[in-house]
């Protein structure tokens, strides 16, 4: 048998046995994520998928399309957003210039930690923001652990805002980062995060910024050799339903939708601390430069026209607001 016939007979059978694991369900809910097997948000969608097949006798399962199988963010929002995908782990950013409530929990330096930004996504703000997805053609179902975003790249190491001056630095399309390295003195450059490797290497761009268990499952480190931790996002990732997949459902089926999400936000959360620190591990083994004794201070004051423009309504400036008021 040639290579190629064995690797068709490889994916034929893999294809035939998640037919017949799904043929038992009477729906099934096409799930997409760009990360790889085996990351935190893939997992979390797997647990939650055995939760509700439980508590639907079996009848609802889903499939989880890991990988960018199903093609990359932008894309897999529109097809989301039209019921061709049923459920869908996506960044935070991409939706920012759709649903100007997510621009909040995407302002750099917003939440002062990863403990802060739990209790402001799990208390009202957080639930005020998940309804904001349904009149655009979502159903906001969890937020997941997106990590602490930090700046790496090929070229030198970043201490202060003027190392960073331009540079060309890859950010999600999202005006706020836009805007965000424009602040900072550098020149964002939107693209997909499967063309980051590539685009460093080749020297399209210098860097990028995203969060350790990224830096390492991407492969990134090893063209981007040079990580600064300043965490100027702690920006959540979102568990969405397409609305139209969502009124198919009756009400007793969409409660065991939100009450499997909800219960895999914890599964999330373990897995990705441990992940981030098995991340940390393998980054500074394969010896990446690690800066972490920056001064944030310049940073975050030149975050002040970022704020101004894009929390400028009333009802985003009261959200900013209620998020550095809790505790």
């Amino acid at each position: 048998m040639t290579k190629f016939n064995l690797t068709a007979a490889i994916l034929l059978a893999s294809s035939t046995l998640a037919t017949a694991a799904f043929a038992e369900c009477e729906v099934t809910l096409k799930s997409s994520d760009t990360h790889p097997d085996g990351y935190p948000t893939v997992e979390a969608v797997k647990v939650m998928g055995e939760n509700l097949k439980a508590a639907t006798g079996g009848r609802i399962c889903i499939e989880v399309f890991h990988s960018a199988q199903l093609g990359e963010e932008k894309d897999t929002i529109e097809q989301t957003k039209f019921g061709v995908i049923d459920l869908n782990r996506v960044s935070m950013g991409p939706f920012n210039n759709q649903i100007e409530e997510t621009k909040v929990v995407s302002l750099p330096y917003i939440f002062r930690s990863t403990d802060h930004a739990h209790r402001v996504l799990d208390g009202e703000v957080g639930q005020e923001i998940l309804a904001a997805f349904e009149p655009h053609g979502f159903v906001g179902l969890a937020y997941y652990d997106g990590g602490s975003r930090s700046f790496y790249n090929s070229q030198k190491p970043i201490a202060s805002m003027a190392d960073l001056s331009g540079m060309k630095v890859r950010v999600m399309q999202s005006d706020v980062f836009v805007d965000m390295m424009s602040a900072l003195g550098a020149n964002a450059t939107p693209m997909p995060y499967g063309e980051v490797y590539s685009s460093i290497q080749t020297g399209v761009i210098d860097g990028a910024e995203n969060n350790w268990p990224s830096y390492e499952s991407s492969g990134h480190f090893e063209v981007a050799r040079y990580y600064t931790l300043d965490q100027h996002l702690i920006v959540p990732e979102i568990l969405v339903m397409s609305k139209a997949s969502w009124d198919k459902l009756s009400a007793e089926d969409q409660a065991a939708v939100k009450a499997a999400a909800a219960a895999s936000v914890s599964v999330n959360r373990e897995l990705w601390a441990a992940r981030e620190k098995e991340s940390e591990a393998k980054v500074r083994a394969a010896g990446a430069e690690i800066i972490d004794n920056i001064d944030k201070t310049p940073f975050i004051e030149a975050m002040v026209p970022v704020y101004e423009k894009h929390a400028n309504t009333p009802k985003l400036k009261s959200l900013v607001e209620r998020i550095q008021a809790t505790e």
